[in-house]
């Protein structure tokens, strides 16, 4: 029997362990075989292990921990050579490639991000529904939240002591609890590492940037006849990320994909033309790089870098109406096709946060009976990443008086000479409209910084109880994670809109209101780009915004899993325990974001009679808020596995169920539950499986407890007087909401080692997720419609309009109305040929691939039909993707070819395609467009490595070794399935001692 097979039959860590060289992803699917000895390595080989974990390996689709058992949820493995083989600086870049994982997020997005927090977060996202619903869990345990949605940062695991990593396909929260929705990723680490072992590894793009570089070192030791057991491991790794591009077209490192692609939105309906077009090269006719008049006479106006004025060149042969409002002739709305493209923000978006992380870990265990261990671990990282969002602070619609000190004397002339618009005051001041990217002030950065502090202490070994064999595993979790955000080179609106409206006094240029000049604002010149440093100080001041997060976890958990009866067809196993769960935060801000009714003004944050004191619209961006919020949960499980056939003549098969009950301290008592089982027919290597789930997700602490945002809507429509009034919208959690639930269920067939062809496996699963209650957001005017029309009347709890005293307040906030629907399959193969054509080594083929046959997502909303988006290449769910590796090794060296792909797709499948003069008429669900192709891609890496002496290797690797670009698209570009960067070359070195 070969390593492949005893992984792919998958029970004893011996065969595990025997395994881990092999480069697989093994699927989980059988009871354990007698392993066969290891070929020779680079790994080294873990010792025989005396604790619990030693005679089973339990697979994270269960609490059950006796060996024989099968799972029935689909399980894939990553073995700790897969993940050395793709030689990745993270190992998050390696899991996420596996084709059911659908919207994890890296290092490459929410780059456009200012204020969300979660810049070079990396989270799984399993199916499609998001990180949140995907739980992701180090050794079977909790890891505190990186970000106040309750998602760790995997950056922070310790990665060089990972010895595989589970990925369950399926609803898990029976036997984890909530988040498990989407399935799990359980990291493993090597408890009993024994030796020194390392890594150095360095890597660069085809363009001169991403610089990276990694180093991993790890020691295990046992002491006291290895009774006491402790490891440790550290490692840095710099990634210098790749920053935006120059304005207009000019990509960092030379790269030619971007061409300012826009989804222009026609706003006619009716005209048997497509109401949204797509278009390249399109340009905003609102601002420029140095600024434009965009209304009135002068309207068409630009300026240069020095402050000349010049004639603005619109695409589309548009032509400016020089009306009040502005406006441009034969452009559609605000954008133009072609022309002067040079004023283009877009480009200046990271590709890639640059990112640093600095982590370590170790663990004592001591053992105090044979299978019995006590153990304490401790992890401690940090990692820090920084963005560029985008080029510049647009300020398009700025109204401009034509007396501004800082204007040419060539405009201030024709300013005032223009005739009047109609209907005009005579006496009024002269004003034009105008519009810059302000490229004069340079660009914004966002830095974060995650420290994690985490600790762990637990007992888990086997004891007898009546005659047999029982498992248990007791321990107590506390983590911590400190979240800091800063954002420097960033506008304060109050002082921006002062210090650009400037006047001659004595000769000298200030800042027109008084009041503004007795608070130190100092003028701004923005016709051109040639500030002075004073102005630039004031309107940017150093200390901009800032958010300070602290979160904390607190979990006490036990769970015991053994077989107490002898059964016809086997032994009866169980497991249950309990938990109890405790998750904490609390935020401050800056006082200019957070208000000063909320933090006192300091040194730092003088007092300004500028700024609104609610805080709201001091900041361009990055308006930070106070908040904290905490919930706890206790909940209990049992689960059991049934064998109900044990036949030469009808094979094996066992019935699994779970159930756990849980108290939210915010929501309430909701159960999970589980049933499925397998079968191994009476056919070589054939077996069935099926398993069907209700899954629950509890609103996290975000949804709960949010910060609070408060904006004035002065327009108000009262539907319920018809009149118009002034309301304040407060952005705020809602602690009333409830847990997601969800029905899980997949179905499938595997092909593991069979006679006839030793080293093949196959599987094929179906799966249908479909979940309810789904927590999103509502705007205001929704939360005020479906009240008055009653038509949703929990959202009639977020507002007051109905009281006719006043003062009005719409709370805008989360709330159960929407669903998700999706339904596909998976299907994973590889054949393992030991000595092909009689060469030693062995030879590995296999591929997974993940088909998404639907994704309907139903907002909830009265008038709006539901949206199946699978195939939207603008979202996380690609019709087709897959993964496929081709490796040869033998004792002095490995070669390894990958290919990754996914489908060609649409901008979005709620669009109708139609050309000019054969259009419907388009509407909200079913919209018109004139072009719904978006490209799939396919990339190739290639890599190798070859034994330099017994214990040190040298390794290699390309990814995208053709350079392929993304899709032809800018703003739609997906960095979840894209790839942004380039070919990219990676090489280093492995030692152990």
């Amino acid at each position: 029997m070969d390593c492949r097979s005893s992984l792919l039959r998958g029970a004893s860590l011996a065969a595990v362990v025997a395994c881990l060289p092999l480069p697989a992803f093994a699927q989980a699917q059988a009871p354990a075989q007698p392993a066969a000895e290891a070929p020779a390595t680079l790994e080294p080989q873990a010792p025989a292990q005396t604790d619990a974990a030693a005679r089973d390996i339990v697979v994270t689709g269960s609490r059950i921990a006796t060996r024989g058992f099968t799972a029935p949820t689909p399980t894939t493995m990553i073995s700790a050579q897969d993940i050395a083989q793709n030689a990745q600086p993270n190992i998050f870049n390696t899991i996420a490639q596996l084709p059911s994982l659908q919207g994890s997020t890296g290092t490459q997005v929410n780059t456009f991000s200012t204020s969300s927090g979660q810049q070079g977060l990396s989270s799984f996202s399993l199916r499609g529904v998001g990180a949140i619903r995907t739980l992701t869990l180090l050794d079977g345990q909790r890891v505190v939240g990186a970000n106040v949605t309750g998602v760790p940062d995997v950056s922070l695991f310790p990665q060089l002591l990972v010895q595989r990593v589970d990925v369950v396909n399926g609803g898990a929260s029976a036997s984890y609890g909530s988040d498990a929705v989407g399935g799990v990723v359980n990291f493993i680490t090597d408890t009993r590492f024994t030796g020194i072992k390392g890594n150095l590894q360095g890597g660069i793009t085809t363009y001169g940037d991403n610089k990276q570089v990694l180093a991993q070192l790890a020691v295990g030791q046992s002491f006291f006849d290895g009774r006491l057991h402790v490891v440790a491991s550290g490692e840095y790794a710099h990634d210098e990320g790749v920053d935006g591009g120059d304005f207009g077209l000019k990509m960092a490192g030379g790269r030619t994909w971007f061409h300012q692609t826009s989804m222009i939105n026609r706003n006619i309906l009716n005209d048997g033309s497509p109401q949204y077009l797509i278009r390249n090269y399109t340009q905003s006719n609102t601002y420029t790089k140095y600024g434009l008049i965009t209304g009135g006479p002068l309207q068409g106006t630009a300026f240069d870098q020095s402050g000349r004025p010049f004639q603005f060149q619109y695409g589309s042969n548009g032509v400016p109406t020089r009306a009040t409002g502005g406006g441009v002739a034969g452009c559609f709305g605000g954008s133009c096709v072609g022309g002067d493209l040079s004023g283009n923000i877009d480009v200046g978006r990271s590709l890639q946060s640059a990112l640093q992380r600095v982590g370590g870990y170790s663990r004592v265990g001591f053992d105090i009976a044979p299978d019995n261990e006590l153990y304490f671990t401790v992890n401690v990282g940090q990692v820090k990443t920084n963005n560029q969002p985008v080029n510049g602070m647009n300020k398009p619609g700025l109204t401009i008086r034509c007396d501004n000190a800082f204007l040419p004397g060539s405009i201030t002339q024709a300013c005032n000479n223009a005739p009047l618009a109609p209907g005009a005051d005579p006496n009024a001041p002269r004003t034009f409209q105008f519009g810059t990217s302000n490229a004069a002030l340079g660009n914004t950065r966002v830095y974060t910084n995650r420290r994690q502090y985490r600790f762990v202490a637990g007992a888990k070994g086997r004891v007898p109880v009546a005659g047999t064999e029982w498992s248990y595993d007791i321990y107590g979790e506390h983590g911590t994670n400190y979240t800091n955000v800063d954002v420097n080179n960033i506008l304060l609106n109050g002082r921006f809109n002062n210090a650009i409206d400037a006047i001659s006094v004595g000769g000298q240029i200030v800042c027109r209101d008084p009041v503004a000049r007795a608070s130190g604002c100092q003028p701004l010149n923005i016709f051109g780009g040639n500030p002075s440093a004073q102005s630039l100080s004031y309107v940017m001041p150093d200390n901009g915004p800032y958010q300070r997060t602290r979160q904390t976890q607190d979990v006490l958990s036990i769970n015991f899993s053994g077989a107490p009866l002898d059964l016809w067809a086997g032994p009866l196993s169980i497991a249950f325990g309990g938990e109890f769960r405790h998750e904490f935060y609390k935020v401050t801000a800056d006082p200019y974001g957070a208000g000063s009714a909320n933090t006192p003004y300091n040194s730092a944050y003088p007092a300004d009679p500028l700024l609104n004191t609610s805080g709201n619209g001091n900041w361009y961006a990055g308006t930070y808020k106070n908040g904290h919020g905490a919930y706890s949960v206790k909940e209990g499980f049992f689960e059991a596995n049934l064998p109900i056939l044990n036949s030469d003549a009808l094979g094996h098969a066992n019935l699994n169920g779970a159930a756990r009950i849980t108290d939210y301290s915010t929501s309430g008592t909701v159960w999970a539950w589980k049933i499925g089982g397998t079968w191994a027919l009476p056919i070589d290597g054939v077996r069935i499986r099926a398993v069907t789930s209700r899954d629950v997700r509890a609103p996290n602490l975000s949804e709960l407890f949010a910060a609070p945002v408060t904006q004035t809507l002065p327009g108000t429509l009262n539907p319920f007087t018809g009149e118009t009034v002034v309301a304040v919208q407060n952005a705020i959690g809602n602690t009333a909401l409830k847990p997601e639930i969800a029905r899980n269920t997949t179905a499938g067939i595997t092909l593991s080692n069979p006679k006839w062809l030793p080293g093949l496996s196959v599987s094929f699963d179906w799966y249908k997720l479909k979940i309810e209650h789904v927590i999103s957001s509502l705007g205001a005017n929704d939360i005020i419609q479906l009240c008055f029309q009653k038509l949703v009347l929990s959202t009639c709890s977020a507002t007051n309009l109905s009281d006719p005293t006043g003062p009005y307040f719409i709370n805008a906030q989360a709330f159960n109305l929407a669903s998700y629907d999706t339904e596909g399959f998976d299907i994973e193969a590889s054949y393992r040929w030991q000595r092909p054509l009689g060469l030693p080594g062995n030879f590995t083929v296999r591929a997974l691939a993940t088909h998404v046959m639907k994704f309907v997502t139903d907002t909830g909303l009265p008038g709006n039909v539901p949206v199946d988006s699978a195939g939207d290449n603008t979202g996380n769910t690609p019709s087709w993707k897959w993964l496929a590796i081709q490796s040869y090794d033998n004792d002095s060296f490995s070669l390894m070819l990958q290919e990754r792909w996914f489908s060609d797709g649409t901008f979005g499948n709620k669009y109708i395609v139609c050309q000019a003069g054969s259009c419907p008429v388009s509407d909200n669900n079913h919209p018109t467009i004139d072009n719904n192709f978006y490209p799939g891609r396919f990339y190739m890496d290639v890599g190798g490595s070859y034994n330099l002496t017994k214990n040190i290797t040298a390794y290699a690797k390309i990814d995208n070794m053709f350079d392929v670009d993304p899709a032809d698209s800018t703003i739609f570009n997906n960095p979840t399935l894209y790839d942004q960067l380039g070919r990219t070359y990676r090489a280093g070195v492995r030692f152990k001692l």
